[in-house]
């Protein structure tokens, strides 16, 4: 009797659900600029291991995934003696990647995200669509130059890199605030909880696809 049972078990638990099953992507990334090690897991619970040599990246890296309850494990080196650009944007481009590969055909997932996030004075709405279609609309005026080391215009330019390899359609509004670490770490909040929500699968829908095309992915 306890074979029977121990065998009508396993063959209850050997089908996993869209919704049980691990969705990661994983990308190794290697020019004579950077060397990036990234993985990220769709259906993590917040955890982040970031070493990118760029401080303030790595503190965004953490946010991203902390509000969004992916897994995030980082490594990067890059010719940060001449600056952070060559390294943050391929670490982007990772990210993207990282991402198309964990969400594979798209299946069953909400596909739409949007979250708007406050910090102090700065608020900040994100909006994306994982269309399968690469566009950034991005309205944030960051008064200062730097954020520590970090150079603010490299913001935009992550999220449109992250937006080229990952077929995501993003638009960031700047709705208030003027203190630029504040504003820069409200939209990574807000960008976290909206992924999370476009990520995330819906039942309903049973497998099939939130396209009228019947399709999500990049030709």
């Amino acid at each position: 009797t306890s074979t029977r049972t121990s065998t009508r078990t396993s063959t209850r638990t050997s089908t996993p659900t869209v919704a049980q099953a691990s969705r990661t992507g994983t990308v190794k990334r290697e020019t004579k600029e950077t060397k990036i090690n990234l993985t990220i897991n769709i259906d993590g619970t917040g955890k982040c291991h970031s070493k990118s040599q760029i401080p303030f990246l790595d503190h965004m890296m953490d946010q991203l995934a902390s509000h969004g309850l992916f897994d995030v494990h980082l490594e990067a080196e890059g010719d940060t003696w001449i600056d952070d650009h060559h390294t943050n944007e391929d670490i982007a481009l990772a990210l993207g990647t990282a991402l198309s590969q964990a969400l594979g055909d798209r299946k069953g997932i909400n596909r739409f995200g949007c979250f708007s996030a406050p910090l102090d004075e700065a608020l900040v709405e994100v909006v994306l669509d994982l269309s399968g279609r690469p566009h950034l609309s991005c309205s944030l005026d960051l008064p200062t130059e730097r954020i520590g080391t970090y150079e603010t215009q490299l913001v935009e330019h992550f999220f449109q890199s992250l937006v080229n390899t990952s077929g995501m359609t993003l638009h960031i509004r700047q709705l208030d605030g003027k203190n630029s670490h504040h504003l820069v770490e409200a939209t990574f909040k807000a960008f976290a909880r909206a992924l999370r929500i476009a990520c995330e699968v819906d039942e309903r829908r049973a497998g099939t696809i939130a396209s009228s095309k019947g399709v999500l992915t990049q030709s």
